[in-house]
């Protein structure tokens, strides 16, 4: 029996290390009790596959309620960039973003969606979320 053609094929897959968070940056936010929502998209959002390299495109959601800061934009484009040839599950990839940006930004709550393509047959979409905890 022949060997596998595509066993041998591979692509540069970074560990999860080279998402970049320390170019994310935050702003002042000066309406803190305003329950103001603030929503960001992107159909850009990618990473690949961390055992063949393939891609994994998806439309990426993150709505949160601000406390203090903001998350600044371009600093948010850059970090989600640092992702594109990072090797992580889908359902990491939402958790992953959660954590970095409750991390900066300590917001009263944040949903981190990403509805991803078709891929065999199956389509994903994951959801994250995060809730202050009252004191």
């Amino acid at each position: 029996m022949a060997a596998d053609k595509y066993t041998s094929r591979r692509f540069d897959i970074q560990q999860e290390e080279a998402i970049d968070t320390a170019v994310l940056g935050a702003i002042p936010f000066d309406y803190p009790d305003s329950a103001t929502e603030v929503a960001y998209e992107t159909e850009e959002f990618t990473f690949v596959c961390p055992w063949t390299g393939l891609p994994d495109f998806a439309h990426l959601v993150i709505r949160y309620i601000p406390h203090n800061s903001l998350v600044e934009l371009k600093s948010l484009k850059y970090y989600l960039t640092s992702y594109r040839n990072v090797g992580i599950l889908q359902e990491h990839a939402v958790n992953r973003i959660l954590q970095d940006l409750v991390q900066l930004l300590q917001p009263a709550s944040m949903v981190v969606e990403a509805e991803y393509k078709e891929r065999g047959g199956l389509k994903t979409k994951a959801v994250a979320k995060y809730e202050k905890r009252q004191r």
